[in-house]
């Protein structure tokens, strides 16, 4: 009986607590994000900046956020012609 009750604790403590799924939108493909919160749990990912130097005028300039390195960043490989 005592488990059954915990465990009815445990799920109503995660309905009651758990939070509300977030929406985020990520675009460019750099090495930098501007990470800015636009409310009501939307979250905007900018992916367009080649340093941090390059990112923190955005987050400063209003955009509330903070710059980060970009997690999902791929270098592109070199080319090489072979002459």
């Amino acid at each position: 009986m005592t488990r059954i009750t915990l465990a009815v604790i445990a799920v109503a403590a995660m309905l009651c607590f758990g939070s509300a799924p977030s929406r985020a939108q990520s675009y460019g493909d750099a090495p930098w994000c501007a990470v800015m919160e636009l409310g009501s749990g939307e979250v905007v990912h900018d992916c367009e900046y080649y340093s941090v130097q390059d990112c923190t005028p955005n987050v400063i300039a209003g955009n509330r956020g903070f710059c980060q390195m970009n997690p999902t960043y791929r270098p592109h490989p070199e080319r090489r012609d072979w002459r």
